[in-house]
């Protein structure tokens, strides 16, 4: 009985604070500001294509920084036989980068020949370049088009929103993969990095 009792005075304290927190969100601000938003806060005009062109930098800084992280013996690591390499991953990368930048912004793709077995060098040298590329061809990419939609991966349907979102997402996931290949590696990822 204690015990329900307890949780009971638990629960209506949580309400009362969440209540009062809520009531003063929703009260008007001083400043005239719309409730709850902060007076700095207003509408973005390009929130899906400014998004994605915002984390270029981010991610290029971050992905050629683990492209150079890992030395040039481990390009051939695969964490099981069956898992691509470390250099086909940057080749993917690079490939990635330049297909979802060309389709996305109607560029033509930069005609590349890499293979994951070319040296170190090369192979951050086209990751560098293809977070060069979309930095040029998403520029002029705004949201006014996000519905058109145009053929990718052979034939795959998929509108210009879409390849914006899964562009962003490729970007998650290849920096994860490669702070995998790293750590397994026994280098900490770019992120992971102490402050300097």
């Amino acid at each position: 009985m204690k015990i329900r009792m307890s949780l009971l005075v638990a629960g209506m304290t949580v309400l009362m604070v969440a209540s009062s927190a809520f009531a003063q969100q929703a009260a008007p601000a001083a400043n005239g500001a719309a409730a709850g938003v902060p007076p700095d806060m207003s509408p973005v005009a390009n929130p899906v294509s400014g998004f994605v062109k915002a984390g270029v930098a981010r991610y290029e800084k971050n992905m050629v920084a683990a492209a150079e992280a890992m030395p040039m013996e481990k390009y051939a690591f695969k964490p099981s036989p069956e898992m691509n390499s470390f250099g086909h991953l940057m080749m993917h990368i690079a490939q990635s980068n330049n297909t979802f930048c060309s389709k996305i912004s109607g560029q033509a793709a930069p005609d590349v020949k890499i293979a994951e077995t070319d040296s170190k060098d090369k192979l951050v040298a086209a990751v560098k370049d293809s977070f060069a590329f979309c930095t040029t061809a998403l520029a002029k990419v705004d949201d006014s088009k996000l519905g058109e939609q145009f053929v990718m991966f052979g034939n795959r349907p998929m509108s210009r929103g879409g390849a914006l979102v899964a562009l962003g997402g490729s970007w998650t996931d290849h920096y994860a993969t490669q702070a995998i290949y790293l750590r397994l590696n026994g280098i900490l990822p770019p992120t992971a990095q102490p402050a300097k």
